[in-house]
């Protein structure tokens, strides 16, 4: 009869052999020959679940958070839930040149991560939509009547009290920030209004409120804020997670002897608002910048933490935004039209049968400009290509290379390895009347730009009453859009240079349905420190209840590791004792066989 032999590399007095006849011998296996292998099988097992759920875990990670994002979008929408005690509460007021708008902001409790900025979020009513109010005119309306701005504003800061639990008022910060229209007031007129608002308020109100908390922001801090706002919402201060993410190698300034770091690409910002235009993008630390062009800032929640130092280049151009554009191009036409007719004896403009042809302005539209008790007639060429040609002179720019507006230095931007997004006129322009909001492309622009301004002005006041154009759109939109469609492109390509094939420019009003604004920007810098005073705080409890705090998740894997070295000493001390085992009988059957064989044993010869 033959037998089979099996042979593992284990010790040698592990070896089974099954015979054909009878049962197989393995069953004859000593005891603990079959517990110790029992015992490696499930280490074995045990180390490879462990494994198999590390990877899972880490290697979903990235879809989870994809999801995770995604359902913060879709929660984002939902009412604020104000009976949550860990819910926090920040109130902006834009102050702007037209009308002052009041942002309600919430947040929950940080995540204990010193990385992550806090996560903050419109506020929304129980009807789901944004606690957002606005009021008109203009607080540099009150410039010479200060005493009136606590009254202006006290409606917005009513109706945030009532959205705002009553309970969370004393620790809601509140900031009024004023934009361009209140820069080009005389300080003293500035400080005037902000005094009466510092004083008035905290006698009305509860919020938290200080001095600092009501102040005229420069052009280059509502640009930062604009730049830090879009950039939130896009998720590009998270972590990198995903290989298809399109990342940066980021020399930190101030650590040269630290090795650059990888994060993500950021976005750039073109905001062109009513009086001014903004530009803001981040630049690496190579590039020289002009300490009035450059904002470098911290947003993390540790000053000694650099990870997320940012570089930014922010340059603001007053007189450049849509409304004020046209009021200097009108002051130009003005005056070259009176002084023409001063020279040549001409009558153009000032009378309705002889107007001003203006190519800016609708086809066949008539308009009107009043200076000096004088008043000037036009009427509309509709002709888009002139209107560029006209505006051109308004960019101020210079023949130096490397400049924009003004003759203002500008780094250079990697077109093809940047991303733009456009707010406020930049999206009106494409939206609000020619309905291509979104991805840009200059050569359709440009097209129904021109369709526009050829346009009798009767078809567009029959589309416009028919509810063809957004909700939004009014009859100053209609009558200007000629104008600023040709403005925003030249300043666009002309001013900043952007090429006419660029492609990476988004035009927008919200994103993942969030409306954009600097306001955001402006409470998520203004709050960064709060999440360290919470992780101190959270460090503090978990120092006198750490066992309260102890979690499972992370510590299986501990225990799993702990239940393995304890596995592999039982196992070698085993084999420990079969050697010693193995020696003694090997000693005492040699003796025996000797003994039988009549011969002397070693210790006996010696």
């Amino acid at each position: 009869m033959g037998r089979i032999g099996i042979s593992c590399l284990f010790p040698a007095s592990w070896h089974f052999s099954i015979s054909p006849v009878g049962c197989p011998r393995i069953l004859n296996t000593n005891l603990r020959q079959i517990i110790v292998i029992s015992v490696l099988a499930a280490a074995a097992s045990l180390l490879y679940f462990s494994v198999v759920i590390i990877r899972n875990k880490y290697g979903r990670l990235s879809r989870d958070k994809k999801f995770q994002r995604y359902l913060a979008r879709v929660t984002d929408i939902e009412a604020t839930d104000t009976n949550n005690p860990n819910v926090n509460y920040g109130v902006v007021v834009d102050c702007g040149s037209s009308g002052s708008r009041i942002f309600v902001y919430c947040w929950p409790r940080h995540n204990g991560n010193p990385h992550d900025l806090l996560d903050i979020r419109q506020m929304r009513d129980k009807n789901r939509k944004p606690v957002v109010m606005k009021i008109k005119p203009g607080i540099s309306e009150f410039a010479t009547s200060p005493e009136k701005v606590s009254d202006y504003i006290s409606p917005l800061l009513n109706f945030a009290a009532e959205h705002v639990p009553r309970a969370k008022h004393k620790e809601t910060p509140l900031y009024i920030l004023c934009t361009a229209g209140m820069r080009i007031l005389p300080e003293s007129q500035q400080k005037a209004i902000l005094e009466d608002l510092l004083t008035d308020i905290p006698v009305h109100f509860d919020f938290l409120f200080s001095d600092s908390h009501a102040e005229v922001i420069s052009g280059k801090q509502e640009g930062v804020y604009a730049w830090i706002g879009i950039n939130f919402v896009l998720g590009r201060f998270e972590h990198i997670e995903d290989d298809e993410e399109a990342v940066v190698e980021v020399n930190i300034p101030g650590s040269e002897s630290r090795e650059a770091i990888l994060r993500k690409r950021t976005a750039g910002i073109l905001d062109m608002g009513g009086v001014s235009t903004q530009i803001a993008y981040e630049v690496p630390k190579t590039e020289e910048v002009a300490k009035n062009l450059l904002a470098e800032f911290n947003l993390g929640c540790d000053v000694h933490q650099t990870e997320h130092v940012y570089r930014v280049y922010v340059a603001t151009f007053l007189g450049f935004g849509g409304n004020a554009a046209r009021q200097r191009y009108e002051d130009r036409i003005f005056a070259n039209t009176v002084q023409k007719n001063r020279l040549l004896g001409k009558q153009t403009g000032l009378a309705p049968d002889t107007p001003y042809l203006d190519p800016c302005l609708p086809l066949d539209i008539k308009d009107e400009i009043q200076q000096n008790g004088q008043t000037m007639y036009l009427r509309g060429t509709g002709d888009f290509d002139l209107c560029r040609e006209t505006i051109q002179p308004f960019m101020n720019k210079t023949n130096e290379t490397q400049t924009s507006l003004n003759g203002v230095y500008q780094p250079p931007i990697h077109f093809q390895n940047s991303e733009f997004y456009g707010f406020s006129e930049f999206y009106y322009c494409t939206e609000d009347v020619l309905r291509m909001g979104g991805d840009y492309n200059a050569a359709t622009f440009t097209k129904a730009a021109k369709d526009y301004c050829a346009t009798k002005w009767s078809i567009l006041r029959e589309r416009f009453d028919r509810g063809l154009y957004a909700s939004h759109a009014d009859l100053h939109r209609l009558k200007y859009q000629c104008f600023k469609s040709a403005w925003m492109f030249e300043v666009f390509h002309r001013g900043f240079s952007f090429p006419v094939n660029y492609k990476n420019l988004k035009t927008a009003l919200q994103v993942y349905d969030k409306e954009v604004q600097w306001t955001l920007g402006a409470i998520l810098y203004r709050t960064r420190f709060l999440p360290l005073r919470d992780i101190q705080q959270e460090t503090f409890r978990a120092s006198h209840a750490h066992w309260r705090g102890f979690s499972f998740v992370y510590n299986h894997y501990l225990f799993s590791g702990c239940f393995l070295v304890v596995l592999l000493s039982i196992l070698l001390y085993l084999l420990r004792l079969r050697r010693i085992h193995r020696r003694t009988l090997r000693g005492a059957s040699t003796t025996t066989l000797w003994l039988e064989e009549g011969l002397p044993s070693q210790k006996m010869a010696a």
